[in-house]
């Protein structure tokens, strides 16, 4: 996953890439909770963004949460419009690589999909996420509403505490309103779903190994697997 661009400098409005007006197409229906993976979403449900390194683990992840409805390979945090995997490795479009997650907040909670964020990645290497270097691959949170936000820089503060103590340095993770942001662009069709179609394919995943202990969290906090 990190074959094209290495940058750790992001670039400006001005300098990014134009992109296109077509969105990318992917298929219809989830490779494996088989639910639409555009909208329109079922009444009730909510949609979450993390950006923690390379999507392809990432997206399995949560999609073995229960609770989750869909969840979708994408790119966020960026200027340019329906940008390509390639634009966005070339560092010159700003975009992170992130997973959308529509989920059902009554089976499963933020809280819940903030400590399975936290816990496997490393939130503290910048531009970077292990072996994967630009800035495509760092760690962010892109939150739909005023209580995620919330929720996030909280989750986040809290989890600071922890690393501090095990020597770790400074969260780096982005945490901004996603319509704050150019918004949420659909990667490419054979990046849906990548490790359901390639079980034996790359995946970068791992945490620091240090439990992020949330107020509030219901349920059960998912590990990497």
């Amino acid at each position: 996953m990190n074959l094209f661009g290495r940058s750790t400098a992001l670039p400006t409005a001005e300098t990014a890439l134009p992109g296109r007006d077509q969105p990318l197409v992917v298929a219809p229906e989830h490779l494996v909770l088989h639910h639409p993976m555009t909208p329109p979403y079922p009444d009730g449900t909510e949609i979450a963004v993390f950006g923690m390194g390379c999507f392809w683990g990432i997206e399995r992840l949560f999609w073995r949460m229960p609770g989750v409805w869909t969840t979708a390979a994408g790119y966020a945090g960026g200027w340019t419009r329906n940008p390509t995997y390639q634009e966005v490795c070339s560092g010159r479009t700003g975009h992170t690589e992130v997973v959308l997650v529509v989920y059902d907040p009554s089976v499963v909670t933020y809280d819940v999909l903030l400590k399975a964020f936290w816990e496997n990645h490393d939130p503290t290497q910048g531009m970077r996420q292990w072996n994967d270097v630009g800035t495509q691959y760092r760690s962010a949170i892109y939150t739909s509403n005023q209580a995620q936000f919330d929720a996030a820089v909280a989750s986040r503060d809290a989890y600071q505490g922890a690393l501090r103590t095990e020597g770790y340095g400074e969260i780096t993770t982005q945490i901004q309103p996603l319509e704050a942001t150019s918004g949420f662009f659909y990667a490419e069709d054979y990046h849906q779903q990548y490790l359901q179609k390639n079980p034996g394919g790359y995946c970068d995943m791992h945490g620091t190994g240090i439990a992020c202990s949330i107020t509030g969290t219901q349920g059960l906090g998912v590990a990497a697997s």
